[in-house]
């Protein structure tokens, strides 16, 4: 029998089967290099950057700009503020690439598209949202393979990237200095690195730089879409950086091609409105603009179309139709809620700056804090604004007000009582139209103010709520079985909580109308209005003395409230702005040297010639104050605060020897002190502390020559000058009795030194405060029923354990941020302090310790006006008063009731909280 085995042997069989075996086997020879070479570029390598690139088309279709911003360089999230670990977003085209990428490396380990691999792995992960993973395979990448240049700027800018992502910055500006000097050497694939750099100069700030590497990205081959966007973004920074030239030329470049819709629309607008700066003709931009409406494919842009138009009003000081037009705006948002929160913000700015309409500029800026995006440009300054809005407001009413009653005084006396009628006559609207309110209005937070007329034009009555006789049987319904009801959130509700009623008082709905006073009368409106009058018009600065101290109050309100915009919102220009204002209207007022010194610092760095003026200004005029001292010695400040620090451990000193009953070393402290701080603000403590020294240790007459010394040297101290002509009285009126005396101060408490022997402690009834010399009032007559502007409650925040309920007592507190300071010297100063001048009250002063806290007290005060009168008085002389730096206490009003809460560090930091809402 004949084996024809090997005459069938077909070779294609023997050359798949060497080819499979090429497959299987990783070995690391040339025919398996060859094979796994062919397949990871072709099976893996080709497919994988198929799946990125569909991945990238899907985001483009997907990615929402914000256009009022300069848009990022790529299609990246904004940095994570705070670092996060998370598993990604689940995305099987991205999850396909990271297999392929694994794929690769575990299996065609001898092939020479590992480097590839990781790169692959790198991006899918970046993309994911895992930037500290990506991170690490770029860090990899990059110095495994840093002998292939291309490799290695290609991981170097991936890995800055993704620093950037994780708000590493300095890291990541690193990394793009060390793929920058690499790529001298390279020249191609540079338009990526090059934008990745232009990226980190925005986020810095360096706008001029950015455009420079953008130019040079957008001159060099990349993908098509990416270099509109590139293009897009070096017009908004030439535009900001007032390059309106090469702006416009840019822009028109961009809506000439092939750019996605939103980007060539906005692209139009932006040509639209610089073709107008430059051009030098006046050309009607609000035709232009609103031409663009009669284009179908811009409907879904309506709203940016009339949020432009309402610009330009605005840019031209037409604000009402500029309001009119941001209003249409709003009304015309149904998918761009960014949009709507701008045109929010720019009513509420012009109710604030222009209207001075300040409840409804916060329930603007209320609604835009609610839907503008968090990490949108000054997010942050728009919800201070939006908590201290009350703090200007109240500022800018006493503006109003003061310059109101000046413009009255200066009229014949005859026109100013209906001048003053006018005024106070509250202007109330309130209209019941029983009309069907439409959807429209429901977005819009002026809604409750407006006056709807129903349009009688209608285009029949099929429609239910067209057609009145099915309307007027649907309210019968509805009575029948809810009664009248409000048009309003949870209209079903017939008892309602507090929180509640309060909402709707700002609102303005039935609950506001028909508050009834406590005391149940509802007609002595008339009786109250001409109270107030009256009260206005006795107010009314007709003489010299009353205008001054009319024009020290608007001076006040705005320096106050400069300085708000200055030192809490950041805003400079704005902050110059006022000041300019102020200076304009009272070029020589009291607070002029801080006005030019802030000036001088709000300008240096954007307008060094302003800058210097001001400068100069405070050097030549006020050359001995701190200000013009801080300019010529940058140290200064620091200087100072290191003295004073100097002089406080040095008075505790001289205490503690008093406290030892070191009398002698007191006296000697107190004159070396004296002598080496003539001019410090506790020049006259130390003074006291020597003089009841000696009069611990000497007769009467040499306590009487310090006393004295005392009220010639320092005239106008108010800590210790009232409490020493206090003590001068009691003297004189027991001079015989002092006289007896081996020494002037026979008795001893180190906290509350007296004259006389002290007696036991007695229980009295707690007394309105008393001031010296208290200026005499008019009786009041009975205050005018009004509404009060009730703060909304914030869903958002806990229910607080503090109470805003009316106290029978109150307390002035001092909390000292360190539980192991010593406060028997400061606790001195306020009882020197009180004695002086409050003698007639007995206030007290008290102490609790906390954990981490001290609280020093002051009890007790009948209601919350005496304690404001307190708070007012001793402000201004807590820096000489407590021996602990500035940084290191706060001072605030509370009730006894609430006092009692306070138990730790949190609860003082809720109830500080709780104190600027309520």
């Amino acid at each position: 029998m004949k084996n024809y085995a090997n005459k069938n042997l077909n070779p294609f069989f023997i050359l798949i089967s060497i080819f499979i075996y090429g497959c299987v086997a990783n070995k690391d020879t040339a025919v398996d290099r060859r094979f796994q070479n062919l397949t990871a570029k072709y099976n893996y390598i080709y497919n994988s950057n198929v799946l990125l690139n569909e991945y990238n088309e899907s985001l483009l279709q997907s990615y929402a700009d914000n256009y009022e911003k300069i848009l990022p360089v790529y299609l990246d999230p904004e940095p994570q503020i705070n670092l996060v670990l998370t598993p990604g977003v689940a995305n099987k085209q991205l999850d396909d690439v990271i297999t392929k990428g694994q794929t690769i490396i575990n299996d065609k380990s001898f092939s020479n598209y590992i480097d590839d691999a990781y790169m692959l792995l790198g991006k899918a992960n970046y993309l994911k949202g895992n930037y500290f993973i990506a991170s690490e395979y770029f860090d990899y990448t990059a110095k495994t393979y840093n002998n292939d240049l291309k490799t290695f700027i290609t991981a170097m800018n991936w890995k800055a990237r993704s620093q950037m992502q994780l708000n590493n910055m300095v890291l990541a500006d690193k990394i793009i200095d060390t793929m920058l000097r690499a790529s001298d050497e390279l020249k191609k694939d540079l338009a990526e690195p090059l934008a990745t750099a232009a990226q980190m100069r925005i986020y810095q700030n360096h706008n001029k730089e950015a455009i420079l590497f953008l130019g040079s990205a957008i001159a060099l081959p990349a993908e098509k879409q990416l270099r509109i966007r590139w293009r897009f973004i070096l017009a908004q920074l030439q535009e900001k950086e007032k390059n309106l030239q090469d702006a416009y030329a840019n822009f028109t470049k961009v809506e000439k091609s092939n750019a996605p819709f939103e980007m060539y629309f906005h692209a139009n607008l932006n040509c639209i409105k610089l073709k107008a700066l430059l051009s030098g003709v006046k050309l009607n931009k609000e035709e232009q603009l609103l031409a663009l409406l009669k284009d179908d494919k811009n409907f879904d842009y309506t709203d940016q179309i009339y949020y432009q138009v309402g610009e330009l009003f605005s840019a031209e000081g037409n604000f009402v139709k500029a309001e009119e037009n941001y209003h249409k705006s709003v009304a015309k948002s149904t998918r761009n809620q960014t949009q709507k929160a701008l045109s929010y913000l720019r009513i509420a700015d012009l109710n604030f700056k222009e209207f001075n309409n300040y409840i409804k500029a916060k329930l603007y800026y209320d609604s835009t804090v609610m839907i503008l995006p968090k990490n949108f440009p000054d997010y942050g300054n728009i919800v201070k604004k939006a908590d201290n809005l009350q703090y200007l407001t109240d500022r800018y009413t006493i503006i109003t007000k003061e310059d109101t009653a000046q413009a009255i005084a200066k009229l014949p006396a005859n026109q100013r009582e209906a001048k003053v009628k006018a005024y106070l006559t509250p202007k109330v609207e309130v209209v019941n139209t029983g009309v069907v309110i439409s959807n429209q209005y429901l977005n819009d937070p002026d809604f409750p103010n407006q006056t709807l007329n129903a349009s009688n034009n209608v285009a029949g009555n099929t429609f239910y709520f067209n057609n009145n006789a099915a309307i007027s049987n649907g309210f019968g319904d509805f009575k029948k079985r809810w009664g009248t009801r409000q048009l309003e959130d949870n209209w079903r509700q017939s008892v309602r909580s507090s929180a509640q009623e309060t909402n709707q008082v700002l609102a303005g709905g039935k609950v506001a109308i028909e508050i009834i006073p406590a005391n149940g009368q509802t007609n002595v409106a008339a009786t109250d209005q001409t109270s107030l009058e009256k009260q206005f018009l006795d107010a009314l600065p007709t003489t010299q003395a009353l205008l001054a101290i009319s024009d020290q109050k608007i001076i006040d309100a705005y320096f106050e409230i400069a300085s708000f915009y200055q030192q809490e919102l950041n805003d400079k220009p704005e902050a110059n702005k006022i000041y300019l204002e102020l200076i304009k209207r009272y070029p020589e007022n009291n607070h002029l040297v801080a006005i030019y010194y802030s000036l001088y610092l709000n300008y240096k760095g954007l307008d060094e010639v302003k800058s210097d003026q001001y400068k100069q200004l405070v050097l030549t005029k006020f050359p001995e104050s701190n200000f013009a001292k801080n300019i010529l010695d940058p140290t200064y400040s620091a200087k100072q605060t290191q003295m004073e620090n100097m002089v406080i451990n040095n008075y505790n000193a001289a205490f503690d020897a008093y406290a030892k009953k070191e009398y002698a070393n007191v006296v000697k402290q107190a004159d070396d002190n004296i002598s080496a701080f003539p001019n410090n603000d506790l020049a006259p403590q130390y003074a006291y502390l020597k003089a009841i020294a000696i009069g611990r240790t000497a007769k009467v007459d040499a306590l009487l020559t310090e006393f004295n010394l005392i009220t010639t040297n320092y005239p106008n101290d108010k800590i210790i000058t009232p409490l020493v002509r206090d003590h001068l009285k009691y003297i004189e009126a027991n001079l015989d009795e002092f006289k007896q005396r081996p020494v002037a101060l026979i008795d001893f408490d180190a906290n509350e030194p007296r004259f006389v022997s002290q007696a036991a402690p007695v229980a009295v009834p707690t007394k309105p405060l008393v001031v010296e010399n208290p200026v005499a009032k008019k009786a009041e007559p009975t205050p005018v029923a009004k509404l009060v502007e009730v703060k909304p409650v914030d869903p958002t925040k806990p229910v607080s354990i503090f109470s805003a309920a009316k106290s029978e007592e109150y307390y002035y507190v001092i909390d000292v941020a360190d539980a192991t300071l010593t406060l028997s010297s400061s606790r001195f100063g306020i009882g020197q302090f009180n004695r002086g001048n409050y003698p007639d009250n007995d206030l007290e002063h008290k102490l609790v310790e906390l954990d981490n806290d001290q609280l020093i007290y002051i009890t007790s005060f009948i209601d919350l006006e005496d304690a404001k009168l307190y708070e007012s008085s001793i402000t201004g002389q807590l820096k000489n008063i407590m021996k602990v730096p500035a940084n290191l206490y706060k001072a605030f009003i509370i009730s006894k009731e609430n006092f009692g809460k306070l138990t730790d560090r949190q609860r003082i930091n809720e109830y500080l909280e709780f104190l600027k809402d309520n």
